[in-house]
């Protein structure tokens, strides 16, 4: 198979920033339970809100601009551009979210904290295609693509979910006036307007109405994904320039600023204690379980069904092992977790909950597959 430049860009920047998220994230803990300022920082207001907010909500939107440019792309041109080889990636992500979500309903079942049912269904790009590139040259193309186009699935998949499942009260003009805006983006989309600036400045409007909506506002950044020109796909088009332009701020500056904003985490002396409760069991049994299980059975079954064929270069314990790397939720999973839950308390649990059981995904499944690939 062969990869395109965009791809191995877009792969490589996320393998680096995997690494750069780890050593924020260690950052952050050691800082915040060793010098108090450290979150009081992140709660500061500004404009009517905290940092933390306007980075939930801003910058990480941008983050969603990427991913849907990413997605695009693997629509048109890539990996999810015909129908029987984007079934097998498609369906594996929805296993991969199904048996996570059912694993925590059952362990919350009687607790009353269900909104957290999303919280084990996303996986990390960043860390898990991170975690994939340190094994080098022994990962098979395909699988590097499986991977890719899963975690880009699955991400949708938690788009969607936020937008369903974690919108409370709708302001139903602002989402009429967003809604608009897209469909005028969507306009010059057939005009075949090029410039890159209409769209900026709709994107920047279509934000504002969709922040008082009451749907998430980084929802914004994958609709605006799809509503720029992708032409061919080729390095002098408007989707591939913005595409290639946002690789490195988001893998270098928005993702580490989020990891540092959101890790921010006070640990007291008897925090294990809480990792006995349902929301904790219910979200390492989604990501380290359900996770490897559902995409697993759900690629297994695709094949055996004839909807989909497994690529020549690649076997079962490849997608077992890309399997368990969707298990590292990190970025999305804790992006839900502060969506799902009201309380200081929950949030930091299922935070910590995230980090520990994303950090045994991750060598679990390095180890694994360093040991398949042999």
């Amino acid at each position: 198979m062969i990869l395109t430049k965009l791809f191995r860009e877009f792969f490589n920047s996320e393998r680096a920033s995997g690494i750069v998220l780890i050593c924020c994230t260690i950052f952050s803990l050691v800082a915040t339970n060793i010098f108090p300022p450290y979150l009081e920082f992140w709660h500061l207001q500004f404009a009517g809100h905290h940092i933390t907010h306007w980075i939930n909500d801003g910058l990480m939107t941008i983050f969603f601009l990427l991913i849907g440019l990413e997605l695009e792309r693997e629509v048109y041109i890539g990996e999810l551009s015909d129908l029987k080889s984007a079934i097998l990636p498609v369906l594996a992500a929805l296993g991969g979210m199904l048996f996570p979500a059912a694993l925590y309903y059952l362990a919350n079942a009687n607790g009353g904290n269900l909104r957290g049912v999303g919280i084990p269904m996303a996986t990390d790009i960043a860390f898990a295609l991170g975690a994939l590139s340190l094994l080098g040259n022994r990962v098979p193309s395909s699988l590097k693509v499986f991977l890719t186009a899963l975690a880009v699935i699955d991400d949708l998949g938690a788009i969607l979910v936020i937008a369903i499942f974690y919108t409370s009260t709708i302001s139903w003009l602002n989402l009429g006036i967003a809604a608009g805006i897209f469909s005028l983006l969507i306009i010059f989309n057939r005009l075949k307007i090029h410039s890159g600036w209409p769209y900026l400045i709709g994107g920047v409007a279509m934000w504002y109405f969709m922040l008082h909506s009451g749907v998430h506002a980084t929802i914004t950044g994958v609709l605006v994904a799809f509503a720029i020109p992708f032409g061919d796909g080729k390095e002098n088009t408007l989707s591939h320039k913005l595409q290639h332009f946002l690789h490195k701020p988001v893998a270098f500056i928005i993702l580490p600023i989020f990891a540092l904003a959101n890790t921010s985490i006070p640990i007291s002396g008897d925090f294990y204690y809480a990792l006995g409760g349902a929301v904790s069991i219910g979200i390492f049994a989604g990501l380290l379980i359900g996770k490897p299980v559902g995409i697993t059975l759900f690629s297994y079954a695709t094949v055996k069904l004839k909807l989909s064929n497994l690529p020549t270069d690649i076997s079962w314990k490849h997608i077992l092992g890309a399997g368990i790397l969707g298990g590292i939720g990190f970025t999305m999973s804790i992006f839900i977790s502060l969506l799902a839950f009201d309380t200081e308390v929950l949030i930091d649990q299922a935070k910590i909950s995230i980090m520990l059981v994303s950090t045994v995904s991750g060598l679990l499944g390095y180890f694994y597959l360093k040991s398949v690939l042999q």
